[in-house]
């Protein structure tokens, strides 16, 4: 199965109103924008539309993240394209996903990943 790394703009409220989220980012100093990082092995567009809809598994669970629900606006394929290029395992796409995210945060984005 191939896996899929994304990211999703988020709107800038996420900073003010999500605690969690600003501990997380202690860098942030409001220029850059609030990004969401994920990985799945749905493409990117199908990912984004299941976090903005709140999708339920077939096996009953909620597998849309809270803050990309919330919060998203829009993928940014500029900033994952480039990863996507070579099909990934999901051991690949989980270290990947975790490089990005702390590569984006070095670059002064606020950025959430789980």
């Amino acid at each position: 199965m191939r896996y899929y790394v994304y990211v999703i703009e988020l709107s800038k409220k996420v900073f003010t109103e999500n605690a969690r989220f600003r501990a997380a980012n202690p860098q942030f100093n409001g220029v850059l924008q609030c990004l969401y990082v994920g990985m799945s092995s749905k493409k990117p567009a199908e990912r984004f539309k299941q976090h903005k809809t709140g999708y339920i598994s077939k096996k009953g669970y909620k597998i849309s993240a809270y803050i990309a629900q919330k919060y998203g606006s829009y993928l940014r394929p500029s900033l994952y394209d480039h990863i996507n290029e070579k099909p990934m395992t999901r051991s690949e796409a989980l270290l990947m996903e975790k490089k990005l995210a702390w590569d984006l945060r070095r670059q002064g984005y606020a950025v959430w990943f789980n």
